[in-house]
């Protein structure tokens, strides 16, 4: 999943959000005492969905999808056409408009503006620029952000050349998100449930944060 998909699988919880903003930009090793016990619970998750989703033979069935030389890096693809899919059906999965969605993120990421990592506030500076994430609607944003991954890359790779594969491929990123998605869901829930009530206390903001998110 990329930012979009993290984002919505934390729901409402500020701090999960925060923490699936942050789980791509804080690494193994970095300090993330600061941040809110919620948030630290948001990165522990962003990384766990990524390794669920690494195991699901769904995903091993598209990859297989695709040939040389795109093969290797079927796992970006994958990720933004699910943040396409998801951006596309978002009426299906939301009660508010993408476009609020952003505001909401953006307010949430500028209360904390002090614990971001640099590569973060980078990142939202270009979203902001692109009307993201409404924008991942649209396949051509799709496109051009994986031109721009395909840059930042150390390795020579085929991104920028992504939509010559697109459409032939585009039924299968829709059926394989309508497969592997409500698996995804039902593992966070799973996760919530043994790995965040059980590690906070009964009172306290965390504890009743994540208590209604269970609830909900």
């Amino acid at each position: 999943m990329n930012f979009l998909a993290h984002l919505w699988l934390a729901q409402s919880d500020d701090g999960l959000r925060l923490g699936a903003m942050l789980g791509d930009f804080v690494r193994g090793g970095m300090d993330t005492s600061e941040l809110p016990l919620a948030a630290q619970r948001g990165i522990q998750m962003h990384r766990f969905i990524d390794q669920y989703m690494d195991g699901l033979p769904a995903m091993a069935e598209l990859r297989q999808r695709f040939k040389p030389p795109f093969r290797r890096y079927a796992g970006i693809v994958i990720d933004m056409a699910f943040d396409h899919q998801l951006a596309r059906r978002w009426n299906e999965y939301s009660a508010i408009s993408l476009q609020q969605f952003d505001i909401e993120v953006r307010q949430l990421l500028a209360q904390y503006d002090e614990l971001l990592p640099a590569e973060l506030k980078g990142f939202m500076r270009y979203a902001d620029r692109r009307g993201l994430f409404a924008a991942y609607q649209q396949k051509d944003e799709i496109l051009f952000s994986l031109t721009g991954l395909g840059r930042r890359l150390s390795r020579s790779n085929p991104l920028h050349r992504a939509d010559e594969i697109w459409d032939e491929l585009d039924d299968d990123f829709a059926r394989g998100f309508s497969q592997v998605f409500p698996q995804v869901q039902t593992a966070v829930t799973g996760w919530i449930a043994t790995r965040i009530a059980g590690a906070l206390p009964d009172s306290g903001p965390d504890s009743g944060l994540i208590q209604g998110l269970i609830r909900g």
